[in-house]
């Protein structure tokens, strides 16, 4: 309880510095991080709470199915006088306990009297023990345990399908995460080249002010910045795009939806390394040990075992309904007195009933349909581990091809790299063009951008794994 409150602490701390107005005065830039992010939209993003509230629902319909064995007061007045004459007078109280073995125990108090009461009731004060038992159908089972148990496993559904909620929620927000950190470097790196060639063109202007440069080397160091200032203007309309994707997924405690200011910016720590893959866990850990923990199938085999409780209720209905009651009877308001093992020697009442449709084509009917319906799920059961499965193989191998990308792109950009810089000398000695140096730049930042979007991509494949493999939480 007290790690919970912490949490949500925690959290509201984290969007109150990140997001309040306040902040937004002020210059002081904020680092937003994947766990802290994530932390957040667990807590209270309203697809998350909505999973809460699948819960809260399993569980008071739960509570409801456990109100069938509360036990049960009746109380019943009936009187009637007419022409001065006192016909009958009838007072019952009766307390019913249901037991989860399908006996019910019930006592009860009569008082009746009149000058026409039914002969067959017992004038005066008169008290009564008894129990009903089924012989053959609802011995085993009946709607009320079935309901009970059925309500039980719905809560364990439940809490699969929450869990399914957050995975599908965690995936699309660590998407849009890492879409956004690749986004803010992508304009980091083309602000830091912009203002390269924006020095670069004024000293290539002073150049030719002075006789040294020719007139195309200005129209050419002026075309190169133009472009990377158009450059600029997009990755900022990107960036602009991917944080207000982010901002779909920042909600306040009070349910208000909150907004990336400016001075808030991503942890980019993590993503400008090389990207690992070695701490994974092999592929057989992910097919073997993770897919049995995967929300949709819990989720379907809670639903068999919710199925399986409904056939045994169906195959209630084809055996005979045999019911026993049984009654202790005694003058008085004291029951209890006098029971002993006379039970069938005065003072007692019972009843035997049999009853059993011909040829009961409701009762299998109903029994088959149950059955079909095992069989479907099962099928589908079937299906749904295959299908995850070969997505579980799918990211994998994606994980594993995009580190190599990722591996094979640092080595060319750390080429394209040292080919710029030599460049940058020969043409500082006069013995390139203008031409060239922008070709060695334009590749290299390409080549850069192009590693970015492979990192960004590495990063979500890890994510797509766990998502496959249902392990968000």
């Amino acid at each position: 309880m007290y790690c919970n409150v912490y949490v949500k602490y925690f959290c509201a701390c984290i969007l109150v510095l990140l997001y309040s107005p306040v902040i937004r005065s002020q210059n002081q830039p904020k680092v937003l991080g994947e766990s802290d992010f994530l932390t957040a939209v667990r807590q209270y993003h309203p697809v998350a709470k909505q999973g809460g509230l699948l819960m809260d629902a399993a569980r008071a319909n739960l509570m409801s199915a456990r109100g069938a064995f509360d036990p049960s007061f009746m109380h019943e007045t009936n009187e009637k006088t007419f022409d001065a004459k006192n016909y009958f007078n009838y007072v019952r109280s009766e307390l019913v306990l249901p037991t989860w073995f399908g006996i019910e125990g019930y006592a009860g108090f009569e008082s009746n009297g009149g000058q026409f009461i039914n002969t067959e009731l017992t004038t005066g004060r008169s008290s009564y023990a008894g129990v009903s038992i089924p012989l053959l159908k609802d011995l085993f089972l009946d709607s009320r345990r079935a309901t009970l148990n059925q309500s039980k496993l719905f809560v364990r559904q439940s809490q699969a399908e929450q869990r399914m909620l957050v995975n599908d929620l965690l995936r699309d927000a660590s998407f849009s995460y890492w879409n956004w950190v690749r986004d803010y470097q992508v304009v980091r790196v083309i602000e830091d080249v912009l203002k390269v060639n924006q020095q670069r063109y004024e000293l290539i202007k002073i150049s030719y002010e002075q006789g040294d440069r020719a007139p195309v080397d200005t129209t050419e160091a002026l075309a190169q910045l133009q472009s990377f200032q158009q450059l600029r203007a997009e990755a900022l309309l990107k960036y602009q795009k991917s944080s207000l994707e982010l901002s779909n997924f920042l909600w306040l405690p009070d349910d208000q939806p909150a907004y990336l200011v400016d001075q808030v910016m991503p942890d980019t720590t993590q993503f400008l390394l090389s990207f690992n893959a070695d701490n994974i866990p092999p592929l057989t850990e992910w097919v073997n040990t993770r897919l049995s923990t995967h929300p949709k199938l819990e989720q379907i085999e809670w639903k068999l075992a919710s199925l399986n409780v409904e056939r045994r209720l169906k195959f209630q209905s084809l055996l005979p309904k045999a019911d026993f009651k049984y009654q202790f009877l005694q003058r008085g308001y004291e029951p209890w007195k006098g029971i002993g093992f006379n039970f069938f020697e005065n003072n007692f009442k019972y009843g035997l009933s049999l009853a059993m449709p011909i040829p009961n084509r409701k009762g299998w009917g109903d029994y088959r349909s149950a059955k079909i319906k095992i069989r479907s799920t099962q099928l589908e059961q079937d299906f749904t581990r295959l299908n995850i499965e070969n997505k579980i193989k799918y990211h994998y191998t994606e994980v594993q091809n995009l580190r190599e990308q990722v591996e094979i792109f640092e080595r060319a950009y750390r080429n394209y790299m040292l080919l710029l810089e030599a460049e940058k000398l020969r043409f500082s000695l006069g013995e390139t063009t203008l031409f060239l140096l922008n070709t060695r730049e334009n590749k290299a930042l390409e080549t850069l951008q192009k590693l970015l979007e492979l990192r960004a991509k590495a990063f979500q494949s890890v994510v797509s794994l766990n998502w496959a493999a249902g392990q968000l939480r």
